[in-house]
């Protein structure tokens, strides 16, 4: 498998199938920036215009229909528990704002990748997500005023291993605002 982060704002997807798993799988996509349909039965033409799609809880001659269908037209796949059917595995994932962790057992174990998600959301904070907020406005900046990518590269490593996850973990903004204008030379 080659782990990638999707961009599916804007791109439709469908959701096949019923029950809580399906309504996961279509508030994710959803999440996402996607644009979703969820359908609780399959016919052909429901693949129309599609970029993705995922099943749920199909039986079995349903599933290899959408997996056929989806070969034919290019489609990226999920059909969920089937490995054999999937063009590709959704990981476990934790969210910290602009911050995924994607967590894949390339479908051998999901629990073991649901754990392991369950360990990280209490390790890793908010805090995170507000340090990518930070960064985003400072990126373009410190662009334009450190042309240079090795240097560049270096004072992001600096901001990273700096104290200012732990002023934002402190609830401590203002602090970490100055920390970055100290390391990177420009300020959120």
């Amino acid at each position: 498998m080659y782990p990638v982060v999707l961009d599916l704002r804007g791109r439709f997807c469908i959701v096949i199938g019923t029950g809580p798993l399906a309504e996961e799988k279509v508030q994710g996509l959803l999440a996402a920036g996607a644009v979703v349909t969820h359908r609780v039965s399959y016919e052909e033409s429901d693949l129309d215009g599609m970029a993705l799609a995922i099943v749920c809880g199909q039986p079995p001659e349903v599933a290899e229909a959408v997996w056929q269908e989806a070969q034919r037209r290019n489609i990226l796949i999920n059909t969920v528990d089937d490995p054999p059917r999937c063009g590709f595995i959704a990981p476990a994932i934790v969210r910290r704002g602009d911050l995924a962790v994607a967590i894949s057992t390339n479908g051998k174990a999901p629990a073991l990748a649901v754990r392991l998600r369950q360990r990280l959301e209490s390790e890793l904070g908010e805090e995170y997500g507000r340090f990518l907020a930070l960064a985003g406005m400072v990126r373009a900046p410190l662009l334009a005023s450190r042309p240079d990518f090795g240097e560049r590269r270096e004072l992001w490593y600096q901001l990273v291993d700096s104290d200012v996850l732990d002023l934002l973990r402190q609830g401590d903004e203002e602090a970490a605002r100055t920390r970055f204008a100290e390391i990177l030379g420009v300020s959120p």
